[in-house]
């Protein structure tokens, strides 16, 4: 038992010299190699200073969370590694941006007019009512010529009825029309 509690606190002891290794190690990379990254950065952010220090803070992270593997590699590779991984960390941030469409707020809607479609909304319930008064047969041939666009002979043909008998229901199904609407308080 006296050799497991022996090898149990060499292991304590060897995990807090590695913490220790790794907090000074993320110290004198802040120390030395922030003010510097920060420049580098800012330049790649077109000097968006919030976001270069965002872009620093989690370089450094990356490199705390790597401190062992930096430990070992020696001092002279860690500025090309911390330019590196910032570099990467702005070009993300770019690709994401880009990935994604611009956020929007509704606020400029307010600012643009919109054609009330009220009035007209109105006088099609009130002419699809006056509509409703007319015979089927009148129905039909104001469908066809003003609602279509059929002039008298095409709808003729369409509807299978000579020519004079298209007219006269023309001229009696909007007469019929301006009667209903003059009830209904239209005017022309």
């Amino acid at each position: 038992m006296g050799q497991r509690a022996t090898h149990g606190r060499r292991g304590q002891d060897q995990d807090c010299d590695a913490a220790a290794r790794e907090e000074e190690l993320v110290r004198s990379l802040y120390s030395e190699h922030a003010e510097g990254l920060l420049l580098f950065v800012l330049r790649l952010t077109g000097g968006d200073r919030q976001r270069a220090e965002d872009v620093v803070q989690e370089t450094l992270l990356r490199a705390w969370r790597h401190a062992h593997e930096l430990a070992d590699g020696g001092r002279a590779s860690l500025r090309p590694w911390l330019v590196a991984v910032a570099r990467r960390i702005v070009i993300d941030g770019y690709r994401s941006r880009k990935a994604r469409p611009p956020e929007t707020d509704d606020a400029s809607l307010a600012t643009v007019a919109a054609p009330d479609e009220t009035d007209r909304v109105l006088q099609l319930l009130v002419l699809n009512d006056a509509m409703r008064g007319l015979t089927a047969a009148h129905r039909e041939v104001v469908f066809e010529t003003y609602f279509r666009g059929r002039t008298v002979q095409e709808a003729a043909d369409v509807l299978g009825l000579p020519v004079g008998t298209v007219k006269s229901r023309v001229y009696y199904a909007l007469r019929a029309l301006r009667i209903a609407l003059e009830e209904q308080g239209v005017t022309a």
